[in-house]
């Protein structure tokens, strides 16, 4: 029997990055208001690849997100490119750790072969969410992979690295 593949991949609502940001007259409070938001570019990056793996070996493409009503249309955006299911983690997000955690506790016995983050959100560029994730779940973790392949249950990772490039296997999950 062959088996499916079962891909997360973790999406958060950033400022589309033509918009005008603005925040109060204290600085201390971004402005939303006639803001256009979107699927983080690197996170819609790493939703092309869990697709393009599940075409070639069969499976599903969960999309998860953290983060309160207002991120529907960017759910519902990742469901159109061809995300098989969606989950929002009704909460706001605080920061990298507290949404790493409400993804681990989701994902924690879903039983996924390979969950994909993009490398870093546009908004805080943090980098963070990916490792921290991987550790909760005691999972092995790789970060800023430029190529992704399956085989089996082997994933063949490219990163580039100073002054060439990484390329290393992990087992799945």
């Amino acid at each position: 029997i062959k088996h499916l593949m079962k891909i997360l991949v973790c999406i958060s609502n950033v400022p589309d990055t033509t918009t005008k940001i603005n925040f109060t007259p204290d600085n201390k409070t971004f402005i939303t208001q006639g803001v256009q938001f979107i699927i983080n570019p690197y996170d819609e990056i790493a939703l092309t690849r869990a697709l393009e793996l599940t075409e070639k070996a069969g499976g599903t493409v969960t999309v998860i997100n953290v983060g309160d009503a207002t991120t529907e249309p960017t759910i519902r955006k990742a469901l159109a490119i061809g995300a098989t299911d969606a989950v929002r983690v009704n909460t706001q997000p605080r920061d990298a750790f507290f949404v790493a955690r409400q993804i681990s506790e989701y994902a924690k016995d879903k039983g996924f072969d390979l969950i994909l983050t993009g490398r870093e959100s546009i908004d805080f560029n943090g980098s963070q969410v990916t490792a921290m994730i991987g550790e909760m779940l005691g999972l092995p973790s790789v970060s800023v992979v430029k190529s992704l392949n399956v085989e089996g249950n082997t994933a063949t990772l490219e990163r580039e690295i100073e002054g060439g490039k990484e390329i290393m296997e992990c087992p799945l999950p």
